[in-house]
Order: C-alpha cells, then sequence, then structure tokens
C-alpha cells in the first residue's frame, strides 16, 4: 500500500512559478512510476508528467512541455512538480500518482495508487 500527500499548490498569478511536491509512505517508493495528472472543472483528468521508476526517462504532455520539469528523490521519497510561466489555463486539482515499476506513461488506468490533489490557480 503507498500513500500519497501532495503539497505546494495555491494562487499564483500569470507568468509566475509553483513547485509541487507528493510525499509517498513505504520503504519501496524507487519501484514506482510516479506522474502527475491534473483535473479542470467540468474537464477530463488528464496527463501532466511521468517519472520511469528507475528515474531515466521523463514524459510531459505537450500544453507543458519546456514549462513544467518533473524529478524525483527517492532518498525522500518525494516527486516533485516545477511550473514555471504558468498560465490561467494551468488551472486545475493535481494529482500525483504511481505505477508499480511503470514507464511514467500517460494512460491514467496504469497508476494503482493516487493523492487527493492540490489546487492551483493561475490568475490572469
Amino acid at each position: 500500500q503507498v500513500q500519497l500527500v501532495e503539497s505546494g499548490g495555491g494562487l499564483v498569478q500569470a507568468g509566475g512559478s509553483l513547485r509541487l511536491s507528493c510525499a509517498a509512505s513505504g520503504r519501496t517508493f524507487s519501484r514506482y512510476a510516479m506522474a502527475w495528472f491534473r483535473q479542470a472543472p467540468g474537464k477530463e483528468r488528464e496527463f501532466v508528467a511521468g517519472i520511469r521508476w528507475s528515474g531515466g526517462s521523463t514524459y510531459y504532455a505537450d500544453s507543458v512541455k519546456g514549462r513544467f520539469t518533473i524529478s524525483r528523490d527517492d532518498a525522500k521519497n518525494t516527486v516533485y512538480l516545477q511550473m514555471n510561466n504558468l498560465k490561467p489555463e494551468d488551472t486545475a486539482v493535481y494529482y500525483c500518482a504511481a505505477d508499480h515499476y511503470g514507464l511514467g506513461s500517460g494512460s491514467a488506468l496504469t497508476y494503482e495508487y493516487w493523492g487527493q490533489g492540490t489546487q492551483v490557480t493561475v490568475s490572469s
């Protein structure tokens, strides 16, 4: 069982930055691919970024490439999402997810564990 707790959300002006953190319980964090998804009001949950369980490969949605960076610190059981040059369309609840021995791909169906989410609001 893995428990995920997100933090770091908040209100920021367009062009600003935020860093989200997701702390995981358990001793086998390094065996999980981690990803960030987001869901805006009235929209489906969408993939934002993922990182392979071995930490070597990262994946991004086209809408965030060049602005967001996913990283992980296995010693701290934590995955991060650095978000720069934020836009109003980035406003959503952001969720982290874990997939045992996964690749960090964009399919939500492959992720076994989910956090409860953190709100990110970008004002124009």
